[in-house]
């Protein structure tokens, strides 16, 4: 049977195309070794289940793993504590063999609801049996503990294995406990003596730091390409196509299985793509993520949901894209917490930026094609003027600036310098968004995004234009941007750049010019 890219569920060795965990599960297993507890916190589809089911096999030789799967229980099981426990037991009863026969009755006992006290000190003291009894030592490991947080009787469970972690000196426990999920259950808080109201603890202050990356490289993009190339042979160049994809994704694992598959399973046979060989190219790439762009799956509906339940999230992303905004990282902002949490986010030395480019295009898309955006004049204006910006199947940037400098200055000529500094390039890419949508795509370069200068790149057709989006600080700040202009066309290996000033000076002259620097054409537009 052949292997495919895969984006739903865990990725299974043999069935799937995936890259090589072993590096990263040495690495838990060194924690392992150590006895640590710790949760293993990622973003939706970030590999988290594939990783424990990698693990579990990884461990088999050394130790006894209790893989458990908090979805598989239901709302129910945490109403009460008895209901927790019988619904725990059965779960190690279904999930471990040849368990010591004690233990074995104890828990049979536990999970029919016979047992005189369903509690959970209770069965955690048959667990302490456990322990001491196994000739391996045991780790246990639960995933999607998400879905339990919100009880209390989740909370008791988390405080009895801290319990466990903190006497293990004394009475046999678990060697290591990995809890998975979104959410970090280190941030919750419970009373652990309810006659002290005033004092709060954490029942999972005792987890480890895990600081393993477990973001796809451009190495480990390359490996799994490689092992497709091998099936195929479609002669892809791999380290190109390899790092391309990671430009776009930084290595969020379901963004680049998705433009595999779509580049395996959706491209071959359509359009310009008539075999796979045309389909792993560069163009092929560039196709396969404005797909991905416009289809609603999972991943993208989980972070459209998390906007509208949290408007401080929502407003920070927003003014991060819009304003130029430099957003430190501060411990305990509540809006920075979520978007790293969620997956929105990264940091990068003490700031935070946008996860990656698809995100990042993603939220452009979704902030542009809101009702009040869509309505403004200067979408509009887009709208219409759209059939005449193609010639002959390409796109022409240089009559796109002309025509925007024309209205911009017509709609928007009278406003005061904050509102250019503030709104200017939001509505040079509502003007863009209806030209170019459905053929084309755009991304904003994040290591040049600030109040002073934004780089767009647009891809249409195989073309790529890059627009330096700036406001005007003076002749010199102006030169220089022109200098910064032409390393980033050598770099995209171009011969023509275009820049888009907002001037606040009132003799300005605003129109368009060409401009030659060193053998490369800037079309330089002022309004």
């Amino acid at each position: 049977m052949c292997k495919i890219f895969n984006v739903n569920g865990n990725c299974i060795q043999g069935l799937h195309y995936m890259v090589d965990l072993t590096d990263r599960l040495k690495q838990v297993k060194v924690m392992i070794d150590a006895g640590q507890y710790f949760t293993i916190n990622r973003a939706r589809q970030y590999g988290k289940t594939t990783m424990l089911q990698a693990l579990e096999n990884f461990l088999g030789k050394e130790y006894i793993v209790v893989s458990l799967d908090f979805q598989r229980l239901s709302y129910a099981n945490f109403e009460s504590e008895p209901a927790f426990v019988m619904a725990f037991a059965g779960e190690l009863l279904d999930s471990v063999e040849n368990l010591p026969e004690e233990v074995y009755r104890n828990l049979d006992v536990f999970a029919e609801g016979s047992a005189r006290n369903l509690t959970l000190s209770s069965l955690f003291r048959t667990i302490n049996l456990w322990c001491r009894q196994s000739e391996k030592r045991i780790v246990l490991m639960i995933d999607e503990v998400d879905s339990a947080t919100n009880n209390q009787v989740f909370l008791d469970f988390l405080a009895q294995l801290r319990g466990c972690y903190l006497t293990r000196n004394v009475k046999p426990a678990f060697q290591s406990v990995i809890l998975t999920g979104v959410y970090d259950v280190r941030n919750i808080k419970k009373k652990i003596r309810l006659q002290e109201d005033h004092k709060t603890n954490s029942p999972w202050n005792i987890a480890a730091d895990f600081l393993i990356d477990m973001s796809f490289s451009v190495n480990d993009i390359a490996g799994m390409l490689l092992e497709y190339e091998n099936d195929y042979r479609t002669g892809m160049d791999i380290g190109d196509i390899a790092g391309l994809i990671y430009e776009y994704t930084s290595g969020y694992p379901f963004l680049v299985s998705r433009i595999c598959k779509l580049l395996d399973e959706r491209l071959p046979g359509s359009g310009k793509f008539s075999e796979r060989s045309e389909a792993w190219t560069k163009d092929g790439v560039v196709e396969a993520i404005k797909i991905l762009l416009g289809e609603s799956n999972t991943l993208f509906e989980s972070l459209i949901n998390k906007l509208e339940d949290y408007p401080e999230l929502n407003k920070m992303l927003y003014d991060l894209l819009f304003s130029g905004k430099e957003i430190a990282y501060a411990v305990g902002v509540r809006s920075i917490e979520m978007a790293l949490m969620f997956g929105f986010v990264k940091r990068i030395s003490n700031t935070v930026v946008i996860a990656n480019r698809i995100f990042e295009t993603l939220l452009y898309n979704l902030y542009l094609a809101s009702p009040s955006m869509q309505q403004s004049e200067i979408y509009d204006a887009g709208l219409k003027n759209k059939n005449q910006f193609i010639q002959n199947g390409r796109l022409n940037m240089e009559l796109v600036l002309e025509k925007f400098v024309m209205c911009f200055h017509d709609l928007y000529g009278g406003c005061d310098q904050t509102f250019l500094e503030e709104d200017g390039r939001r509505y040079f890419l509502l003007y863009l968004k209806p030209i170019i949508n459905g053929v084309g795509n755009y991304y904003i370069e994040s290591q040049t995004r600030d109040r002073e200068r934004t780089d767009v790149i647009v891809d249409y057709r195989g073309e790529r234009f890059v627009i330096e989006l700036k406001i005007w600080r003076g002749n010199e700040y102006h030169m220089r941007g022109e200098s910064q202009l032409q390393g980033y066309l050598d770099y995209y290996h171009l011969d023509q750049g275009y820049m888009l000033s907002f001037n606040f000076n009132k003799n300005k002259e605003i129109g368009v010019k060409r401009i030659d620097i060193n053998h490369k054409v800037l079309i330089e537009a002022v309004v």
